[in-house]
């Protein structure tokens, strides 16, 4: 419903915020990430030339006035992207609730000309603003009669712009896949679940987490997802009547199965069927009560609220911040306030209230016993979680099971990538759940010829989603050059169908098998391929399981040195990134680790941009932030070499900056997996498998399977707000086979992001964003890649 206007490209160069004035105030609990929104909308509002004020304490500050609401410059929000909390400070504000504390607010605003808000915080913050912008004008009005203000005043100042951002670690906001501060509370969980794991291996303990989420229980959810909790309770799905045997009952299987401990998350607003409240003291009391095990609590508490941000969250917060900015310049007195919110990987802008009432009908839904309404109402996403969770973590007894008769072949092919073992686990117990004999190949391709492959069964892959690398192993190794020992241990196994989890790699490993199947109908199988690499390379998918651990350990690593670096004055340094010819690691490292460059082989550079980005950081010297960060891709370039950029640093920074260089190698790839990526691994493989028994089912006939169409042979993959999946063939003609990376990326577009926040001049295509959407209660079919 866009007009003819609107199909010309608009760049928000043509956007100014001259005359404009924008204050930020962080509201309601704090979340990691807040700084990092804090930090955008300050760079962004100077950027387009508006004045921007901080408002400390939140609404406190904003009726209090004074001192508490300062205007900002540049240098003000340096150093506070790697900051968990707020440094701008929250408080609950009962004064802002009555009109007299609003007044008083309004005042102290038009004192200083801002008529524009970014508001980050919860559900409450938001509603709050929302109202205090339908009063806007009653409140001027009513200063005026006052005599505090002039008519002029009324007149200039007559709207109040909102635009609100969700920061809240329990992502309990509908309209948005994701909120900020949300993956960094699963970080915290996820170390203190891995560092409790340890323990109860030794002493065969049992222990029952206690989590964040009053209300929301996708903290609960997601963290028992990623490390495979037996048991997890959360509001909106409460357990059956007579749970209490059925938890006893698969507590003593897994015990009786060799498993020596076990894990029962909850969410503090755990329920049971009848709204009654479920206490992880009340469950250990059960534990020790029925079965006699060694049971203990741990309650995470603030633990959860606290830590430096993710790189995931610093990412999402700073594009919220800019998107929020562009949404102020743009907003008109029609416009409603909005909520600017991440749908898949993609940056939307929906009205605030259509959120905040969604938000309450869960609520509403939960208390009047309507639980699957609830769990509707929540979202695709949350729906997604819970399937998954009920799929993995409970095996029906063998006698229940389907039998398919049909064998299925999971493997992994090109470097390791933390998450990969998720992802195999998940193959395996969905496969078997659906009937399939499923068998491991260990060390790829190459170890397939080799005959190195086993029946693997459920308890096998127990504990896997915490492990990082590969432990099937994996090789790099094509299969071209085995196709005849492939296809003799695909007969002898009698093979029916192909899971691949790996790289670009696996990528040409499958296209190596489609067109061999003309001379070998072994081959004649649906084949399907999930992307893990660290380097994010493969076309038909917007992530790859391993990337955002990566990114984690760029980012963490790059805090260490911009710490080093400020302590020391005036230093500079050139960070090398892993990649291959994939700028994404270089360029989304920089992002969240506040870079002042990252040099990338698909935006080429030249002397003359060598150059200008060290007069940049002989410019930065200059200011109170004294230190450089410099992001380079392995194989930006043959020619400048980071030995060469470093030099070239030394030299050109003379008398201004030194310069150190640090090339990040192989930890970028090991590592305990992320909550993202352990989350990401377990869905997609999910999904995967459950495509396998699809095509199996069609493809069977005369008492053998065949496939040999195009669409038998497909990369499941991300794409901006769908898992979709996408037949090898097709792909073809979207690959850069020599540099091994897709022609498009979507992440190119966020480049001028980093390079507005780190002050240079810069185009920036916004043509995506600016159209309000609605918050729709999504068909059942549909659904998103959030995480």
């Amino acid at each position: 419903s866009r007009s003819a206007m609107d199909h010309q490209p608009k760049f928000f160069e043509n956007l100014s915020g001259a005359g404009k004035a924008i204050g930020v105030l962080t509201s309601g609990g704090d979340a990691q990430g807040m700084n990092a929104a804090v930090r955008a909308v300050v760079r962004m509002g100077i950027y387009v030339n508006a004045k921007v004020y901080f408002i400390y304490e939140g609404y406190q500050g904003m009726v209090d006035g004074g001192d508490n609401i300062v205007e900002v410059s540049w240098e003000s929000v340096s150093s506070i992207l790697q900051v968990g909390g707020t440094v701008i400070g929250s408080a609950r504000c009962k004064s802002f609730r009555t009109r007299e504390g609003r007044l008083q607010a309004a005042f102290n605003l038009v004192q200083r000309g801002i008529t524009n808000l970014c508001v980050i915080g919860g559900d409450g913050s938001l509603t709050g603003a929302n109202l205090f912008r339908e009063e806007w004008s009653g409140l001027l009005e009513e200063l005026a009669q006052k005599g505090k203000i002039d008519a002029e005043a009324v007149k200039k100042y007559a709207y109040l712009n909102i635009v609100g951002m969700v920061g809240s670690i329990d992502n309990d906001f509908c309209g948005t896949d994701m909120t900020i501060g949300t993956d960094s509370a699963l970080h915290r969980i996820i170390e203190v679940v891995d560092a409790i794991m340890t323990t109860a291996q030794s002493h065969q303990r049992t222990f029952v987490l206690e989590v964040m989420g009053r209300h929301c229980g996708y903290l609960a959810l997601v963290s028992a997802l990623a490390c495979g909790a037996d048991w997890v309770f959360i509001p909106e799905y409460p357990p059956e009547e007579g749970w209490e045997d059925t938890m006893c009952v698969k507590l003593s299987e897994n015990r009786a199965r060799k498993k020596r401990l076990n894990i029962i998350i909850v969410a503090e607003g755990a329920i049971d069927c009848h709204n009654k409240p479920i206490t992880s003291e009340k469950v250990k009391d059960l534990v020790v009560q029925r079965l006699g095990f060694d049971t203990r609590v741990t309650i995470l508490g603030h633990v959860q609220r606290g830590g430096t941000p993710s790189a995931f969250d610093r990412i999402l917060a700073s594009r919220m911040g800019v998107e929020a900015v562009l949404a102020l310049l743009e907003a008109t007195p029609d416009t409603p306030a909005c909520v600017v919110s991440l749908s898949g990987n993609q940056a939307v802008r929906l009205p605030l209230m259509e959120c905040v009432q969604m938000t309450q009908e869960v609520q509403k839904a939960m208390d009047e016993g309507r639980f699957l309404e609830a769990v509707r109402l929540r979202g695709r996403s949350f729906e997604n979680n819970l399937n998954t969770y009920k799929l993995l973590s409970h095996k029906r007894p063998d006698a229940e099971l389907p039998k398919t008769n049909f064998n299925v072949a999971v493997l992994n092919v090109g470097a390791p990538a933390a998450g990969m073992n998720a992802a195999v686990r998940a193959a395996v117990r969905v496969g078997m759940t659906e009937g399939h004999k499923i068998f491991a190949v260990i060390d790829g391709f190459e170890g397939f010829a080799r005959g190195k492959i086993k029946e693997i069964s459920w308890g096998d892959v127990g504990g896997w989603t915490g492990q990082g690398g590969s432990i099937l192993g994996t090789k790099r190794t094509l299969p071209a050059k085995y196709l005849e020992k492939i296809a003799d241990q695909m007969r002898t196994n009698n093979i029916n169908a192909l899971m691949v989890i790996g790289g670009f790699e696996a990528y040409l490993g499958l296209l190596e098998l489609s067109a061999a199947r003309e001379k070998y109908d072994e081959f004649c199988v649906p084949m399907v391929m999930v992307p893990a690499t660290v380097s994010n390379n493969v076309p038909g998918s917007d992530f790859s399981i391993g990337a955002d651990t990566a990114l984690n350990t760029i980012t963490d690593t790059c805090d260490r040195i911009k710490q080093s670096a400020s302590g020391t004055k005036r230093r500079v340094f050139i960070i090398e990134t892993m990649g291959g010819y994939c700028g994404y690691l270089a360029n989304m490292g920089a992002l969240a680790a506040g870079a002042d460059a990252a040099y990338i082989f698909e935006e080429q550079f030249d002397i003359r941009e060598l150059q200008a980005n060290v007069e940049h950081l002989t410019e930065k010297m200059k200011t109170s932030i004294q230190r450089g960060l410099v992001l380079r891709n392995e194989n930006c370039n043959e020619n400048y070499t980071t030995d060469f950029i470093y030099q070239l640093y030394s030299e050109e920074g003379k008398g201004v900056f030194d310069c150190r260089k640090n090339v990040l190698g192989h930890m970028q790839q090991g590592g305990a997996p992320s909550p993202f990526d352990r989350n990401f691994g377990t869905k997609i493989s999910a999904k995967a498998m459950q495509w396998i028994s699809k095509k199996l089912k069609e493809t069977y006939r005369k008492g053998k399977v065949f496939a040999n169409t195009d669409d038998s042979v497909c990369l499941l993959g991300m794409r901006r707000r769908n898992l979709v999946f996408q037949p090898v063939a097709e792909l073809k003609s979207e690959t850069d086979f020599v540099h091994r990376i897709p022609k498009e990326q979507w992440w190119l577009k966020l480049r001028p992001l980093m390079k507005i926040l780190a002050k240079y001049k810069t185009s920036y295509d916004v043509s995506d964003s600016g159209q309000l959407e609605h918050v729709a209660m999504l068909p059942k079919e549909a659904e998103t890649g959030a995480i």
